[in-house]
């Protein structure tokens, strides 16, 4: 059972709302970092966000049918070759990321005698998506190709924002901060937007008109050297489906390289690496049964996951139906973060999708 906490979610982008000095918008790309965009984002808009960001057009054509009308969804990775009449249907509003896609944009609002939105992602350290500097002033000595796209937004993305102390935060506010005074004086009105999760929590001066919060919201710690400031999500529960008294010494599961002695048990739960349970847990996952600390023995298989439970003094006939928790209070993202060496987005991206899911009902924020 994956169980995600709506108002949890809520509950985080209204803290992140509150601590910003530029409006919160919310980033739902991955289906949601994995746990449902169409229960996820129409949960963030009740709490008031209007402002959200996807990955493709895929998932923007998707979000436009959850999110009401007045939602603005921009598309990260902006349209590729024959996809802006699509994005112009769906009036989704495209992240151009290279001179390419500025001029075909142009071009096609020019063939619409229109000028619908863009914004404009500038690479200001990060060396991704956006456009390098050159490649940017250049733009802003066209002032009629500037306004024939027309961009209510410039962003950039912070590369080093999970360590406060790094001297790449400092330089790319400061060219962040050059650029935008610099198109603004085409497009005064121009929206600003720098600062992901972590860098909300650099301070003010990263903030600008828009910040764009994604792991915080659902639960990660954006500051990974600091107590986590967000409300847990996710918890995820395995249900025993058989449990085994040993009759014998035994080896457990594939090639193997794990065994038991008579007499110890075993649990056989739902869930294996075609679920997320693979390095997302750490070399030996644990968890957590009836107040009991259990750990895997043996290796993952595709579909079930073996415990030893010979520690827990229930009889084995209580246990059937029960669930071991390996996402929890005792369990957190971070504790697995730190335990398997992989990012929070990684844990939550990887739980599959054949988990039953409990959504907790969000609050009302009318």
């Amino acid at each position: 059972m994956l169980t995600i906490d709506l108002s949890a979610i809520q509950a985080n982008w209204l803290y992140i709302s509150s601590v910003s000095q530029g409006t919160a918008a919310a980033v739902i790309k991955a289906n949601a970092y994995g746990l449902g965009a169409s229960r996820v984002g129409p949960a963030l808009y009740s709490a008031g966000c209007r402002d959200f960001f996807v990955a493709t057009l895929e998932e923007g054509l998707s979000a436009r049918g959850f999110l009401p009308s007045d939602s603005l969804i921009y598309v990260l990775g902006g349209p590729r070759i024959c996809e802006t009449q699509e994005f112009i249907g769906a009036k989704l509003i495209p992240v151009l990321c290279s001179l390419s896609q500025i001029k075909d944009w142009a071009q096609q609002n020019q063939k619409q005698n229109c000028t619908f939105p863009s914004a404009v992602k500038l690479n200001t350290g990060m060396t991704r998506l956006g456009l390098d500097r050159y490649e940017f002033n250049f733009l802003c000595e066209d002032a009629d190709l500037i306004k024939a796209i027309n961009p209510v937004l410039l962003m950039s993305h912070l590369a080093c924002a999970d360590d406060p102390s790094h001297r790449l935060n400092s330089v790319q506010q400061q060219r962040f901060a050059q650029s935008a005074a610099l198109i603004a004086k085409i497009i005064p009105s121009i929206r600003r937007s720098l600062a992901n999760s972590s860098g909300i929590f650099l301070g003010s001066k990263w903030h600008f008109d828009l910040v764009r919060p994604g792991a915080a919201i659902y639960g990660i710690n954006p500051q990974p050297k600091q107590v986590n400031p967000m409300m847990p999500v996710v918890r995820l529960s395995l249900p025993i489906i058989q449990v085994r008294t040993l009759d014998d010494d035994v080896t457990l599961g594939y090639g193997a390289d794990a065994s038991l002695p008579k007499g110890k048990r075993v649990a056989v739960v739902a869930g294996g690496y075609a679920d997320g349970l693979h390095r997302t847990l750490g070399k030996q996952p644990e968890g957590d049964l009836c107040g009991y600390r259990v750990r895997t023995i043996g290796r993952i298989s595709m579909d079930v996951t073996l415990f030893d439970i010979s520690d827990v003094y229930l009889p084995s006939d209580q246990l059937l139906g029960q669930s071991i928790e390996v996402i929890s209070e005792n369990f957190t993202l971070e504790y697995l973060s730190n335990k398997s060496q992989l990012l929070g987005y990684e844990v939550l991206t990887s739980l599959g999708g054949r988990y039953k899911r409990q959504y907790l009902s969000e609050a009302n924020h009318d």
